[in-house]
């Protein structure tokens, strides 16, 4: 009988419990499904409202995966075995609209996007953009797309350096 009671009462609460946590107003909304195609913003067509150097340096390293090396390697141009260093002019969007990371920025260059700064580089970039009162919009740096050297008869990955500050210290 004991048994019978103390199962019943552990039913009953189980009951309540669960009717509390279906009826949460608060329930965070869940992100939306991955569709099977990759996010990827749009540049828009507004002018840049800065221009980053560090004299030279290009201490930041842009944040690629597998999917860019098709366009690094484009953007590389010829370089034969040994590993590339091509300049370029990137364009760094804040990207308010992506789902899978808060405070995001998307590089691009020649309107093609070849990765994003890492979280904390993004960050402080969008803090430096606030201290310049031009949070939110575009802005471009030079870049370099590097690597790509042949070794053991393959191709190394390319990635993509910017004359940005250290943004991560």
């Amino acid at each position: 009988m004991q048994l019978l009671i103390s199962l019943l009462i552990i039913a009953a609460t189980a009951a309540v419990v669960y009717a509390i946590i279906k009826t949460n107003p608060n329930k965070p909304k869940p992100l939306p499904l991955p569709t099977g195609v990759p996010y990827e913003p749009k540049l828009p067509d507004s002018a840049p409202a800065l221009h980053w150097s560090d004299d030279g340096h290009f201490m930041v390293e842009v944040m690629n995966e597998s999917r860019y090396q098709a366009t690094l390697r484009e953007l590389a141009g010829d370089h034969g075995d040994s590993a590339a260093a091509t300049p370029h002019v990137a364009t760094l969007m804040p990207d308010d609209h992506n789902a899978y990371e808060n405070e995001a920025v998307a590089v691009f260059i020649e309107g093609r996007l070849v990765g994003y700064l890492s979280q904390k580089a993004s960050i402080k970039f969008r803090e430096l953009l606030r201290k310049q009162e031009a949070a939110g919009h575009l802005s471009t740096v030079d870049a370099q797309v590097r690597g790509g050297a042949l070794w053991q008869d393959k191709r190394l990955q390319y990635i993509v350096v910017l004359d940005l500050e250290r943004l991560e210290k």
